[in-house]
């Protein structure tokens, strides 16, 4: 019988397994990326746009994509055109492409046909093109593992990195002004306008940094939080054997992460069994109604009520702990005594503070990219959990 303790020891050493393998990546991409970066920032001041899709799991990755550049995490960064095409994506390529435009693919470890087949047509249009993974493209990546959760964690910390990075770009092309509240991540950036041809070395190590601190973060969540997430694992797995489901919910970046956990369960990788789940995030017509008549507040509420049955298991995911949306719905979800868990950031936030998750899961970090890999690795740790504890079943 699966115990807490050696159900922690093996998460413990899935999370630290994720180490190597994506700071081997980074060490050797850093550079590349930071080029690739520098013609991403040349095409968005042409007017260029980010076109990013992929399916199934990976169409998740080109919500996050389309999220982060058009409504960045920190205050004051400009907005960037960026779309994700991932329902109906090589009619709305051949609709909408201009060769200024960027074209991101998302794939499993594998690869996908359908994926590289759009990717040239976005080549031959002149699109700079991600393969996500590939072996052609502007940034062609090849993937360094076959175990598609870690591969999809090291995807994410690329886009992120990507992200970041063309800010600083932008600030050296643009006449020269501070970074404002960025400015202690980026030390080597001033006030005088720079050219960005000195200053690849200094993104690249910065690249290579990134992966670092998730390092770091990753073996604090091992050392602090292993057990209560080995306790949340058992805990849903006897609300599924007794019939239940999960519910999933979160903002932004993290309704991306919340569809892409509630794909990992009913659509598994090959070997795993299907767990039933669902993402309130993913509706994106009940999200919009419920804002529009009632308020924000309520998004995910109303849809708790209509869905939950006293057996299911509600998991909140947020980098603040403090979106009040999800403080309304995790109320509701004890006062129905369903079994709640929350992936948080910072200090847990008024989630944590306020007791509304039986097992809150802090990552302690407060900057929002790094806080959502980990978070990432850790839902995709659960999901493995699940699966061994369940063959114990």
């Amino acid at each position: 019988m699966t115990t807490v303790c050696n159900l922690a020891a093996q998460i413990e050493q899935r999370l630290l397994a994720r180490d190597s393998v994506v700071e081997a990546f980074f060490a050797e991409q850093a550079s590349a990326l930071s080029i690739a970066c520098r013609e991403m920032s040349e095409r968005f001041l042409r007017g260029g746009r980010l076109l990013a899709f992929g399916r199934g799991p990976f169409a998740t990755d080109a919500q996050h994509v389309s999220v982060e550049f058009v409504h960045p995490v920190i205050v004051g960064k400009r907005a960037l055109p960026a779309l994700d095409l991932s329902l109906c994506f090589a009619p709305w390529l051949e609709a909408l492409l201009k060769p200024d435009d960027m074209v991101m693919g998302f794939a499993p470890p594998e690869g996908d046909p359908a994926i590289d087949k759009a990717l040239n047509f976005a080549t031959q249009r002149q699109a700079m093109t991600f393969a996500l993974p590939g072996v052609e493209g502007s940034y062609a990546m090849k993937a360094c593992t076959n175990d598609p959760f870690i591969h999809q964690e090291i995807v994410e910390i690329l886009y992120h990195t990507l992200w970041e990075t063309v800010h600083v770009f932008f600030e050296h092309r643009e006449l020269g002004h501070s970074v404002g509240e960025a400015e202690f991540l980026y030390p080597f950036l001033g006030r005088e306008k720079q050219e960005t041809s000195g200053i690849l070395a200094q993104v690249s190590d910065s690249i290579r940094m990134k992966a670092n601190d998730d390092t770091r973060l990753r073996l604090q969540v091992v050392r602090t939080e292993s057990e209560r997430i080995s306790g949340a694992v058992l805990a849903i797995r006897e609300r599924l054997l007794a019939g239940g489901k999960l519910i999933i919910f979160g903002n932004g970046g993290s309704a991306t992460d919340a569809n892409d956990f509630a794909i990992d369960c009913v659509a598994p990788p090959p070997g795993y069994a299907p767990i039933p789940a669902v993402s309130l995030s993913s509706e994106a017509a009940n999200i919009t109604a419920i804002a529009n008549d009632v308020g924000t507040e309520l998004i995910f509420l109303r849809q708790l009520v209509a869905h939950a049955k006293p057996q299911d298991v509600v998991i909140a995911i947020s980098t603040s702990g403090g979106s009040r949306n999800l403080l309304t719905a995790l109320a509701e979800a004890k006062k129905l005594r369903l079994l709640s868990v929350a992936l948080l950031g910072y200090d847990g936030g008024e989630i944590k503070r306020q007791n509304l998750a039986d097992f809150p899961i802090v990552v302690e970090a407060d900057y929002i990219p790094r806080i959502q890999e980990v978070q990432a690795s850790i839902y995709h740790s659960m999901r493995e959990a699940l699966e061994v504890v369940g063959q114990d079943a």
